[in-house]
Formats: C-alpha cells, sequence, structure tokens
C-alpha cells in the first residue's frame, strides 16, 4: 500500500469514525478491548497498513459498507480536506414539527444519501450548505443559524466560531 493510498484510507477511517460521535478511546471502549486505540489511530495516520481482513472487521465494527472506507482515487491527494464544522443534531430535527423545519429535514436527507452518512444521530454540513439553506429560507445565514440553535439542531458552538465569517463575506 503506498503511503499517499494509506494517509487518504485513514482519513476515511478516521471520518468514519468521528460521524459516529467515537474518539479513538471510545472505539477501544464500544469495542470492548477487541480495537485498541493505538492501533485505529495507526491505521488513520496510515502509519501502519491494514489488512482486508481487518478492514473488512473494521467496517463491521463501524457498520458500514467496506468500499465506503476506501478512498476514491480523485481523493487520493496526501492532503485530507478539512473537516465540516457545523453539525446538526438529527434526532433533534426528527423530533421537531415545525412546517418550517421539513425543508431541513429534506435537505438534511439529501445530503446523508450522497455522501453515504450512516451515523443518524448527527450530520456534519459546510458553510455552503447553510448558505444554500438560508436562500432557500430566504434569510442570512447568521440568521437561520440563530434559527437553527434555537430549534436546538445545530450546535451553538458550532454558530458561534464557524458561522459568524459569513457575515462579513457577503
Amino acid at each position: 500500500m503506498s503511503h499517499e493510498y494509506g494517509k487518504s484510507l485513514g482519513a476515511k477511517l478516521r471520518a468514519i469514525r468521528q460521524q459516529q460521535g467515537l474518539s479513538l478511546h471510545g472505539v477501544e471502549q464500544k469495542s470492548r478491548g477487541r480495537w485498541k486505540a493505538v492501533v485505529v489511530g495507526s491505521y488513520e495516520r496510515g502509519d501502519r497498513a491494514v489488512t482486508v481482513q481487518k478492514l473488512s472487521e473494521l467496517a463491521d465494527f463501524y457498520g458500514v459498507p467496506v468500499h465506503e472506507l476506501l478512498p476514491a482515487g480523485d481523493q487520493i491527494s496526501g492532503v485530507a480536506e478539512p473537516a465540516p464544522r457545523l453539525v446538526l443534531d438529527l434526532e433533534r430535527l426528527g423530533q421537531i414539527e415545525l412546517d418550517e423545519a421539513r425543508l431541513l429535514s429534506r435537505y438534511a436527507a439529501t445530503i446523508q444519501a450522497q455522501r453515504g452518512d450512516y451515523n443518524g444521530r448527527v450530520l456534519s454540513i459546510r458553510r455552503d450548505d447553510l448558505r444554500t439553506l438560508a436562500v432557500l429560507y430566504d434569510i442570512r445565514p447568521a440568521e437561520l443559524a440563530d434559527r437553527f440553535v434555537s430549534w436546538g439542531v445545530l450546535h451553538a458552538d458550532s454558530r458561534a466560531r464557524d458561522v459568524a465569517k459569513l457575515d462579513e463575506e457577503e
């Protein structure tokens, strides 16, 4: 396995783990020691080669198809995309009975389908997604972020840190 491919594979492994809200130690605890934090971390950094058998077992542990862990050819660049920072609480979104929340639910479902996101609890969205939603809701992105925070579907720390820049860019 090339070093570049190992890094890309590791980035996919890290992304799936983070989607599921697990730390490296959380993986070790949830697996009852089957997956050691140090080993999973070394796979994610690309420092240690993972066998096909181990990758299959790790995919089973995460509850995703093996192909979701494999990097696409265009993702093997050696530079991982920065992690998205706006986090939607999908469980809370499913509990909201507001008509205006349906649009966000449909948009989130579309993103999940496009990404093959198997988490179901949270969804990371990009600032561009928030901009698109703001157009659909016909308000400024920062106002929409505040609305989502008030509904309890956008983590408040995400809003403060990452959405403030949107008003500056407009």
